[in-house]
């Protein structure tokens, strides 16, 4: 029997990360329970120790999931530990995953630590997590930039004290294929012990290699956990994206011969949902769920596929769930098809008030959008005035006034807590029009970094916008998504949204593995 190549999806810590991606504790959960539904071996469900708020959302994973591993990231000290043991006394599953620098450069410019104190640390980090679950995983961040003596020393260590996993981190995306799967395969040599513990690899793209280096991991160099996220999200470039790295295995078996958990014909779905609830838009030529992944522009590609699919495709659409987008439901749907339709989406709201507001904003969109498709609803539930009953900024009504020849001018009322303003402006366009009157009262004095529109369907005029705005202020970077058919009220509802998560506050330690 083949050997099982462990996933370890790392979207709701690492991919987190990207500027502006940060969740809810309610999004993680619906997240980690479509990544439940794939499968996934190991879930990484936040840094229990950065925040009360991550603290919570990795509480709740924990109490929810059942079938996947639920993980906490800490650093190599006892308060983030027992933290992160805390945050997963409630799973069937735990694991602890410890870390700590060990490049020269990282231990002299940012830890200010000598080797001997990293070693000790890393040796008493893993011995403290030991005693508190029977699952531990080490990183040592900065892996592939460690000097090899070094690093077996402390890897040796840490297994002895009990670590399960050992991960190797190309933390900034330097590494080779070839180079990086020799390396763990040099380490997995030298260390006596090193048959003792699970060999994990964990690659950042910044080279364009992440899912290769991965791949590379696992055949040269032995390893059989592969930490990924949905979509490659994640900081700067991004990490090796999860879809991408299954196909591969899957696809290629006759190569890699190891044998895959995953259910792939869950991965379109997750892909739109991480998506949709981070604002952070699948490119259509993205591999495995970009929306061009599977068309075939030219007459001979056309040609030869009509006669045998497999003259150009090497893995069917349905196997990763494209099959999946179809019109589930329309103005004449009831409250129950409505219900049985975000359960089979993964989607579970909290109570009967968020099911009833859900439902009533489907009502809404079906009298104005006659299809109604799978995107449409996990866009509606992402809706924050649907799934929290406390956001601090509320679209209540906005017109617009736009003609050649004349300067566009627009009227928005909101609600600030509990007062609500009427404001008017002119702008460039309508959406400009729109932004600058809701920021005459709000006066937030944030940077736009970025809008951008997305069609949430395609074939139609008739598919709602979904709107991303990325706004900066006092070093915080959030995202605010908005979807509806009228574009300008999308991009308000996503500048409001924005706002929200600048006024939440919520302070998060960085971490890095």
């Amino acid at each position: 029997m083949a050997d099982k190549l462990i996933i370890f999806d790392t979207t709701l810590r690492d991919g987190e990360q990207s500027p502006g991606a940060s969740m809810t504790k309610d999004e993680k959960l619906r997240i980690a329970r479509q990544l439940e539904r794939m499968r996934v071996d190991v879930i990484e469900a936040g840094f229990a120790a950065s925040s009360n708020g991550d603290f919570e959302a990795v509480k709740a994973i924990a109490d929810v999931v059942k079938e996947s591993t639920v993980c906490s990231l800490a650093r190599a000290n006892d308060r983030d530990i027992a933290r992160a043991a805390e945050a997963l006394k409630g799973a069937r599953s735990a694991r602890i995953h410890t870390f700590i620098a060990t490049s020269p450069l990282h231990m002299e410019k940012k830890l200010r630590m000598t080797p001997d104190q990293v070693f000790e640390q890393a040796k008493l980090a893993v011995r403290f997590a030991k005693n508190l679950t029977g699952d531990v995983e080490f990183s040592p961040e900065d892996g592939y930039r460690s000097e090899v003596d070094f690093l077996c020393r402390v890897l040796e260590a840490v297994i002895a004290e009990g670590a399960t996993t050992i991960n190797i981190p190309d933390t900034v995306g330097y590494a080779i294929p070839e180079l990086y799967g020799n390396f763990i395969k040099t380490l997995r040599e030298r260390i006596p012990n090193a048959d003792k513990a699970v060999w994990s690899v964990h690659c950042h793209n910044d080279l364009g290699m992440a899912v290769a280096n991965s791949l590379a991991g696992v055949k040269i160099g032995g390893a059989r956990q592969i930490e990924c996220t949905i979509n490659g999200l994640g900081e700067r470039a991004g990490n090796c994206a999860l879809e991408e790295v299954v196909m591969a295995m899957r696809t290629r078996r006759d190569y890699f011969g190891l044998e895959l958990g995953i259910d792939t014909s869950q991965i379109v779905p997750a892909s739109r949902l991480v998506s949709q609830t981070t604002g952070f838009v699948v490119q259509p030529n993205k591999a495995v769920v970009g929306a061009n992944a599977f068309a075939h522009a030219s007459g001979i590609h056309q040609d030869g596929v009509l006669k045998a699919r497999d003259t150009y495709e090497i893995m069917r659409a349905e196997d990763v769930g494209w099959a999946a987008n179809k019109i589930v439901l329309g103005k004449l749907s009831g409250r129950n098809a409505f219900k049985q339709r975000l359960q089979e989406l993964g989607i579970e709201l909290d109570s009967e008030s968020e099911i009833n507001a859900a439902f009533a904003k489907f009502k809404e969109l079906a009298d104005r959008k006659s299809e109604i498709f799978d995107e449409d609803i996990i866009a509606l539930v992402s809706d924050e005035s649907v799934t929290s009953e406390h956001e601090h900024y509320r679209l209540l009504a906005l017109s617009q006034r736009s003609e050649m020849g004349e300067r566009p001018h627009a009227k928005v009322a909101f609600a600030v807590g509990e007062q609500e303003f009427h404001a008017e402006s002119d702008g460039n366009g309508p959406v400009d029009a729109s932004l600058k009157a809701i920021e005459t009262k709000v006066q937030s004095g944030a940077e736009m970094l970025l809008y951008s529109v997305n069609a949430i369907t395609s074939g139609s005029t008739e598919s709602q916008g979904e709107v991303t705005v990325r706004l900066q202020h006092g070093g915080r970077v959030v995202n605010g998504v908005g979807a509806d058919p009228d574009i300008v009220v999308a991009s308000a509802k996503a500048y409001l949204a924005a706002l929200n998560k600048l006024h939440s506050k919520s302070e998060r330690v960085a971490a890095q593995g």
